[in-house]
């Protein structure tokens, strides 16, 4: 009863920052839109470098072992790679973000995304043995993953910290969408290349050009990666953040009073900065009495009461205070089950997902366009339309229909009738596998599409960045993320063995099994529609203090 109240108390002391102008909550300002555009490309990035490894994999194929098949174990894991790195990432920046702050650290898994990007197209297929190459491309492809991994909890923090809290799981599902435009792009663009080639690949019969074609293709994502590198270096801490460092470090009632307050004056002053509200005399005084305070970083060190120390001295400091604080909190069950219901239902979703998209093979061939047919060329081009189309089918479909009515639904509801609409449509394709006609196998493949994104697949990724307080999220975050990379690193070199030992309609009922169970674990997970949980946790230390105070010996 006591948890209740005090969420309760956290929605209703924010009431008054739910400025709604009248728009819908998909209805975005400027800042917002430039909020979305430096955060989302990451995931735009991310869809693309993990997609794009099946058709560059088919061209692998052609270009260095004459069309013929790779060996199993390297092909799993060039698949496995990215998802391999992005554990570590996930871990690594979401743990540096909580404890050294944001702006210390965000853009930095962009230039790595940039590093291995360049490293990866520097593959010497033309002097290395066949095998080499792909041990080779694959290490700069876990490389590679370790950047994309960190994006995942920097962007969900920083947009969180920032957002509004009407909007805030939309801005979120908006950032995620990005996923589905940078799968869809890697598919048009792969088609692009290949038309420009099709004189040389297909009329000259130069098959060996694809090797240019695959190296331009993983390339263009270094297109938006230069085009946000700047933003993100630059961007500066949010006023959430640095006022949750506060309470972080209040000893006293009057600090933690003075904390709170702190905590609600930051998000009306985000909410300013985004555009929510207009600005009043008293938030540009407060802004200009906020440009003569202190560097954000010193500030953060020196409230953590590292003074005297040198600043590499204060980093390790703030690291490994942050480590005992993180696991005092979670010791708790009432944290702990949050903890392990956004884990368990992003590794059980990823079994499936991933199970899914990373082994398309299957579903090109009964849609058919798995390129069985024609020149080499001809093949390619193939393939990568049936890419197209299941990926247009309910991919970004899906995600939409998140953005447009999370904030109505809410996250829980969207998320249980995902995995269990997920868990129906799997089940079809898994018992009429071998009967289901071409069209009907498309309608199934394209709803099991929609209800993944319009589901767990968006919600797996908001529930961390909204449930945990400001100065734990971008920890849990990255430790649920990596939960989830974990399944999908399952699922890439688990696929192909079991499909050819138990056949594939056995593994369609695993995955149903998955998402039965994600469902199950959903319901550890609250409702976080206008739950503030820094609000929360302010009235959590104040309660334990106050029942502390009151058993001591008068």
């Amino acid at each position: 009863m006591a948890e209740e109240n005090t969420q309760a108390r956290g929605r209703s002391d924010l009431a008054e920052y739910e400025h709604s102008e009248g728009r819908p909550a998909f209805v975005l300002t400027t800042s917002e839109v430039k909020l979305l555009g430096i955060a989302g490309v990451g995931f735009f990035i991310d869809a693309y470098d993990l997609f794009i490894i099946n058709p560059v994999a088919t061209m692998l194929q052609y270009r260095l072992y004459g069309g013929g098949a790779m060996p199993a174990n390297l092909q799993g894991l060039m698949k496995a790679g990215a998802n391999i790195g992005s554990v570590i990432g996930q871990f690594a920046f979401g743990y540096a973000a909580d404890a050294l702050g944001r702006k210390a650290v965000y853009g930095k898994e962009l230039m790595l995304i940039i590093l291995a990007t360049i490293l990866t197209m520097t593959t010497p297929t033309g002097s290395l043995s066949p095998d080499n190459c792909l041990i080779y491309l694959s290490m700069f492809r876990i490389l590679l993953g370790i950047g994309v991994g960190g994006d995942y909890p920097m962007s969900a923090s920083i947009t969180s910290d920032r957002a509004n809290l009407r909007k805030r799981g939309t801005m979120l599902a908006y950032i995620f969408s990005n996923q589905g435009w940078g799968s869809l792009m890697g598919s048009i663009m792969t088609i692009i290349v290949l038309a420009i080639y099709k004189h040389a690949m297909d009329v000259e019969g130069q098959t060996s050009k694809v090797d240019g074609v695959w190296r331009i293709v993983v390339g263009v994502s270094l297109v938006p990666a230069f085009a946000t590198l700047y933003q993100r270096l630059t961007l500066p801490e949010s006023t959430r953040f640095l006022a949750s460092e506060k309470l972080k470090n209040a000893h006293t009632y009057e600090e933690e009073g003075d904390a709170i307050a702190d905590l609600k004056r930051a998000q009306h002053a985000e909410d300013v900065k985004m555009g929510n509200i207009e600005p009043t005399i008293d938030d540009t005084k407060e802004v200009a009495s906020d440009d003569d305070s202190e560097d954000p970083d010193t500030l953060i060190h020196k409230q953590a009461h590292f003074k005297g120390t040198s600043a590499d001295t204060s980093a390790k400091l703030a690291v490994l205070t942050n480590a005992s604080d993180f696991i005092v909190y979670f010791s708790e069950w009432r944290h702990a089950k949050l903890l392990i219901g956004t884990c368990m239902c992003w590794f059980l979703l990823d079994i499936a997902f991933y199970g899914i998209n990373l082994n398309q093979n299957v579903v090109l061939q009964e849609i058919g366009f798995d390129g069985k047919k024609g020149t080499p060329w001809e093949r390619l081009f193939k393939i990568s339309t049936g890419n197209i189309i299941i990926t247009a089918l309910g991919f970004v479909p899906g995600y939409w229909m998140t953005v447009f009515t999370i904030e109505k639904l809410g996250r829980k509801v969207i998320q249980i009738q995902g995995f269990l609409f997920a868990a129906l449509f799997l089940g079809i394709l898994a018992g009429k596998f071998k009967e289901l006609s071409t069209p009907s196998f498309i309608v199934c493949f394209a709803f099991l599409q929609f209800f993944f994104n319009f589901g767990a697949n968006t919600t797996s990724y908001c529930y961390p960045a909204e449930v945990f307080p400001t100065r734990y999220r971008a920890t849990a975050h990255g430790i649920s993320a990596a939960a989830g990379k974990c399944g999908a690193i399952i699922s890439a070199l688990a696929f192909n063995t079991l499909s050819q030992s138990i056949g594939t309609p056995a593994i369609l009922w695993i995955f149903f099994g998955c998402c039965i169970a994600g469902a199950g674990f959903t319901l550890l997970l609250p409702e976080v529609k206008g739950r503030d949980p820094d609000l929360i946790l302010a009235e959590e230390i104040r309660e334990a203090r106050a029942k502390a105070a009151s058993q001591k010996p008068q």
